[in-house]
C-alpha cells in the first residue's frame, strides 16, 4: 500500500506559470523603478513621487470619490491616500469638493492642471513603450492589449480569494 503525501505537501507548479510569474516580476521591477520614474517625470516636468503618480492617474479615471474609497480601490492604508493627497492638493492637481450624497463628507476631484499633468505622464509613457515596442507588429501589439487586460481582470476578480499554496487551482 502506497503512503499518499500529507494534504501540506507543496504541488508544484507547472513550467509555465513559473515562467509567468518570474518575467511578470522582472516587468514590475523594471516598470517600478526609481531612476525610471525620475526620467519619466524629467522629461514631462513634473516633481511628483511614483505613489502621487498612482494616485493621481486612478483619480483621472474615475469619478470624484472620497478618500477612503480610493484607498480601497488601490489597496493601500487610507494614511497612506491622505498624504499622496494633500501633496496633490498643494501642487493643484486636485481639489476637494462636498460629497453630494453626504455633506459632512468630501470627495477628490482632479483638477484642470491634474489633467494636464497626467496627459504629459501618459505621453512620456507612451513613447517609451513605441521605441521599446517598435519592432513589434500590429497584430502582436493587440494581442498583447488583449492578455494583458484579460490578465489585470482575472488578478482583480480573484483578488479577495485566499490562496491556498497546498492546492493547484
Amino acid at each position: 500500500m502506497t503512503a499518499e503525501p500529507p494534504a501540506t505537501a507543496p504541488v508544484p507548479a507547472s513550467a509555465t506559470l513559473t515562467e509567468i510569474e518570474r518575467v511578470l516580476t522582472r516587468a514590475a521591477y523594471l516598470v517600478g523603478r526609481s531612476r525610471r520614474h525620475e526620467r519619466l517625470m524629467a522629461v514631462a516636468g513634473l516633481r511628483l513621487d511614483r505613489a502621487a503618480v498612482a494616485i493621481l492617474r486612478h483619480i483621472a479615471e474615475s469619478e470624484p470619490m472620497r478618500p477612503g474609497v480610493l484607498a480601497v480601490r488601490l489597496s493601500v492604508e487610507a494614511s497612506h491616500v491622505t498624504r499622496q493627497l494633500r501633496q496633490l492638493e498643494r501642487g493643484g492637481y486636485v481639489i476637494r469638493v462636498a460629497d453630494p450624497d453626504d455633506r459632512r463628507a468630501q470627495r477628490v476631484q482632479i483638477t484642470d492642471e491634474g489633467l494636464a499633468a497626467v496627459t504629459r505622464i501618459r505621453e512620456v509613457g507612451r513613447r517609451t513603450l513605441e521605441v521599446a515596442l517598435a519592432d513589434w507588429s500590429d497584430d502582436d501589439l493587440r494581442r498583447l492589449a488583449a492578455l494583458f487586460h484579460r490578465l489585470v481582470d482575472d488578478f482583480v476578480g480573484h483578488a479577495e480569494v485566499r490562496v491556498d499554496p497546498t492546492h493547484s487551482a
